[in-house]
């Protein structure tokens, strides 16, 4: 639904104002991607009988604003969402609801929100269980039913009364958990579909608010359980849906199996997930496309006529994922919602952007070539700076950056890339697919063009790995964390340090070294042979690799907050001549090389989220949708 516009962009290089007490160090170098996602869009008609178009927008701060088109004009308004807006981009719209009374609702931010088209405006919003719906319905007698990430929590909302209930978490698992689908019975019983990590169906009763889950231990799958209304009243799941899987009729709290071949009578409630398009208005016409990208929307009318109309809306910009400096010069990386390349060039101060392959969530250098490991799927794709650009496209020769492989299952959420001083190997780690605990470690050849990919069966149970630092003798030192893929059950105790053999990819060693980790969440090479390393976001090390003991460790984060931890953020920066900078939210902190201790160089007024890569005398990272850089010369 969503074309791309190629294009060279430049941006001012903005001083903004550093804290007091700090210089003028700091450089905001301007938005990486300043385009806005749609979290669902729907075409219906204003008080007057006009066909307009609402939908969700969210930028790297998450959901902002409802933005309103007028089909015949393309004339837009935008109304920010009455609450906070909720700082960060994954709290946003994962479902909404066009009701039969032509008023918008979704639920996010911990707020259920309605949108009353006639009078073009919010009117109602309250205060729920956290975080966000995922699966919304609207029942026979009209009312909204919003069930929530990550426990289950449930609401309901009647638009007539303005009567509103939180049930409140309804159920509860050691994992978060995704109710993706909802649905309620013509007797006013509720009923969601929830997964990752081992799937269900929960029936709700309106009047008691007891919930009880309808399918048997044995029933239950790895995956997404599905729930629909059908026309007969009734309502219908799957355990997992799939045309072989078992169906179940669901009415007044009870359950009971009706075989495989049940036919889905489907009743129409325009509701979906965060990628709900609801194309046709009342009298035919169609909405062929809404382009955030480029500022534009198609309609078809019922003859066949396309009409383009340029929209406006404003944005702060898509979230940031990592940076990294390319062999052509240029700061490269990538934004998620929409999913887009960037680079920028800090001689010239100047932006290209292009439309990127999913989400890259890490990114690094290795000779002539620039590695990106992605989601979904943990791809990894490789981009040789010395040719032409090339969209890419799965499996199909020629495109550069190339698509050259995937780890799904095993490795799903890709959080580091590390290019081998070797010059030849790329090794990257992460989390599993959703509901999957132990991430996989994918190890790339680039001469050879051969991949290994070990599963956490074979390095440690139940544990992803993290970050990398290389040792001598062909040995490679990893730290792990115990997070679940996305939706996953965590159940290693505490993360570790591994040291493995890159010939036999066997290891040689591991241990818990600071009791009670989760994650380590950076290392890299120090002097004399020692690591150091960043534990949990907050824990600074040194590591002694062949004594295999930790021989320093502090809190900083009482000084400096906590480092970056986002996917594919980096937090150790070499510089020049053995220089270290290490990345904080707080600002950029100095390593003094052999001293083993951390001062802070520069405060920032932004946040910072990622990073990170130093080049001519500046440290460059990421601050929401920003690119920003500090001076570290004396």
């Amino acid at each position: 639904m969503c074309s791309v516009l190629l294009g060279l962009l430049t941006a001012p290089v903005l001083a903004l104002a550093a804290p007091a007490g700090t210089s003028s160090r700091f450089v905001d170098h301007g938005v990486a991607t300043p385009i806005s996602n749609h979290r669902g869009t729907v075409a219906t008609v204003d008080a007057a009988g006009r066909n307009i178009v609402l939908l969700w927008l969210m930028d790297h701060r998450g959901g902002y604003a409802l933005l309103l088109i007028d089909a015949a004009t393309g004339k837009t308004e935008q109304f920010p969402v009455p609450l906070p807006i909720p700082g960060e981009s994954v709290d946003c719209p994962y479902a909404s609801l066009l009701s039969s009374q032509n008023k918008f609702y979704t639920l996010f931010g911990s707020h259920f929100v309605e949108f009353d088209v006639a009078q073009r405006a919010f009117t109602f919003h309250h205060a729920t269980t956290p975080r966000f719906a995922m699966g919304m319905t609207e029942d026979d007698q009209g009312a909204i039913w919003a069930v929530n990430y990550p426990q289950c929590g449930v609401v309901s909302f009647n638009p007539k009364t303005k009567a509103f209930r939180d049930y409140s978490e309804v159920r509860t698992e050691n994992w978060q958990q995704y109710p993706k689908s909802a649905a309620t019975d013509d007797a006013g019983w509720f009923y969601f579909g929830l997964g990752n990590t081992a799937s269900q169906i929960v029936a709700l009763d309106p009047v008691s608010g007891k919930a009880q889950a309808l399918l048997p231990e044995a029933a239950r799958q790895k995956g997404q359980a599905h729930v629909y209304r059908d026309l007969n009243g009734k309502v219908y799941g799957q355990a997992l849906r799939g045309p072989k899987e078992e169906w179940y009729e669901l009415y007044r709290g009870e359950i009971r199996k009706v075989g495989t071949s049940h036919e889905p009578q489907r009743k129409p409630i325009i509701t979906g997930d965060q990628s709900l398009f609801h194309a046709t208005f009342p009298d035919g016409t169609k909405l062929k496309s809404c382009n955030l990208v480029d500022r534009m929307v198609q309609f078809v009318a019922t003859d066949g006529k396309v009409t383009e109309l340029p929209i406006e809306y404003t944005s702060d910009g898509a979230v940031a994922m990592s940076v990294a400096m390319a062999p052509d010069g240029t700061l490269c990386g990538g934004t998620a919602f929409p999913m887009r390349f960037f680079s920028y060039n800090p001689d010239k101060d100047s932006w290209v952007r292009r439309p990127a392959y999913h989400q890259w969530n890490t990114v690094v250098r290795q000779g002539d070539h620039f590695f990106v490991g992605g989601y979904p799927a943990g791809f990894l794709l490789d981009w040789d700076t010395t040719q032409p650009w090339i969209n890419t496209e799965k499996n199909r020769a020629g495109c550069n950056p190339l698509y050259v492989t995937d780890c799904t299952p095993d490795l799903y959420r890709p959080y580091r890339i590390f290019a081998h001083p070797d010059g030849r190997t790329i090794i990257m780690g992460g989390t599993p697919n959703y509901g999957y605990t132990g991430g996989g470690l994918l190890l790339w050849d680039s001469a050879t063009k051969t991949r290994v990919l070990l599963t956490h069966e074979q390095i440690l149970l139940n544990q992803s790995s993290m970050c990398f630092a290389a040792l001598p003798d062909g040995k490679l030192l990893v730290g792990t964390t115990t997070a679940a893929g996305t939706g996953g059950e965590k159940k290693a105790a505490e993360a570790e340090l591994y040291i493995m053999d890159l010939a036999t990819k066997k290891l040689d060693w591991h241990q818990a070294v600071i009791p009670g980790t989760q994650e380590y969440t950076d290392i890299c090479q120090g002097p004399n042979g020692t690591i150091y390393g960043i534990a949990d976001a907050k824990t600074f090390f040194v590591f002694d690799p062949v004594a295999r003991k930790i021989l320093r460790q502090e809190d900083a984060s009482a000084r400096f907050g906590l480092t970056v931890a986002r996917q594919g953020a980096q937090v150790f920066v070499p510089g020049e001549k053995g220089a270290l900078y290490l990345l904080f939210n707080k600002g950029v902190v100095e390593l003094a090389a052999g001293k083993e201790t951390l001062t802070m160089l520069q405060e920032v007024p932004q946040k910072v989220d990622a990073g990170g890569q130093y080049y001519k005398g500046r440290v460059y990272f990421v601050s929401g949708s920003h690119l920003c850089s500090v001076s570290v010369a004396p």
